[in-house]
């Protein structure tokens, strides 16, 4: 049974600070006074006995018990509004999905999973929102997504999630057709280096594995002309330039096939990373997520089986 003590606005204060990592920023959002949200943690926290927030100079961090409560609160609180908004609406017919979506899967896996989840359910609505993998499970943790899909495994913010593994991706070395490197192998450390590089940002993991490479290659890491985790962006500016792009297999599978850009004969990483969807274990998925799961799923296994 829950502990009388504990209200709902204890629960969505603690949200709130937990996001904003900051009392003062999570009082304004919430409109009340720093000493009001001081009141509230601290009732909080003395109703689960347990220390929920580590205060420092930069903020406020979540302590081990902070995560645990994160991890199922969150969750609790949205399944909570979701129930409200259906009595309120219930004629509104569609079904959302929030789906976090890394860029390993933007390209290939996850328009070919819409496109199949929308040929047998037009009823599904889908917000997706894009980032790096910190972030997006960060929101899953808090229940503000369903689900989160791409390369995350060694992500640390993994931790209390549950991952699902769905098949391998690597990320690749490309350059624009006619690049002068595009002929030549092997290729060195000295010839890597004569050309920019588009890099995924850190403290990305993928921008650790490029990091890794460097190292293994011995010498100076090549210049970076540009950092970012947008597909369009590089895609357009790699094709401009001389520019190498790092970048998963799946994001230019359709320009390699095309020609509008060559593979390079270096291999980043001995094995490719993994590729899966995560959840929050503490939250049951929709009929909805679970038909989308379905077909990344489907589609995975038809891709493992071609490999």
């Amino acid at each position: 049974m829950l502990d009388s003590r504990i209200k709902l606005r204890h629960l969505q204060a603690f949200l709130e600070v937990a996001k904003r990592q900051s009392f003062a920023r999570a009082a304004d959002s919430l409109a009340v006074t720093q000493p009001a949200m001081s009141k509230t943690i601290r009732e909080l926290e003395e109703a689960v006995a347990a220390a929920l927030f580590e205060r420092g100079p930069r903020g406020v961090t979540l302590t081990p018990a902070g995560l645990a409560l994160m991890r199922h609160a969150g969750p609790a609180l949205n399944a909570l509004q979701e129930g409200l908004a259906a009595v309120r609406q219930p004629a509104t017919g569609a079904a959302l999905v929030r789906l976090g979506a890394l860029s390993t899967v933007e390209e290939g896996l996850l328009p070919q999973a819409l496109e199949r989840l929308h040929a047998e359910s037009q009823e599904i609505r889908l917000q997706v929102l894009t980032g790096p993998s910190a972030y997006l499970l960060s929101q899953l943790s808090l229940g503000e997504l369903d689900l989160v899909v791409g390369r995350m495994s060694e992500a640390r913010e993994i931790r209390g999630l549950s991952f699902e593994h769905l098949y391998h991706e690597p990320l690749v070395l490309v350059a624009r057709a006619g690049h002068p490197l595009a002929a030549r192998t092997p290729l060195d450390a000295e010839a890597l280096g004569q050309y920019p590089w588009v890099v995924p940002p850190a403290p990305t993991t993928l921008r650790e594995q490029v990091e890794r490479f460097w190292v293994e290659q011995g010498g100076p890491p090549p210049p970076i002309t540009l950092e970012t985790l947008s597909l369009a962006l590089s895609r357009r500016y790699v094709q401009r330039t001389s520019a190498l792009w790092v970048a998963p297999l799946d994001a230019v599978r359709g320009d390699l096939d095309e020609g509008s850009l060559v593979r390079l004969t270096v291999d980043l990483e001995a094995h490719g990373g993994s590729v899966g969807l995560c959840v929050n274990a503490t939250r049951a998925l929709s009929p909805a997520a679970e038909r989308l799961c379905a077909q990344l799923r489907s589609l995975a296994s038809e891709r493992e089986s071609l490999t």
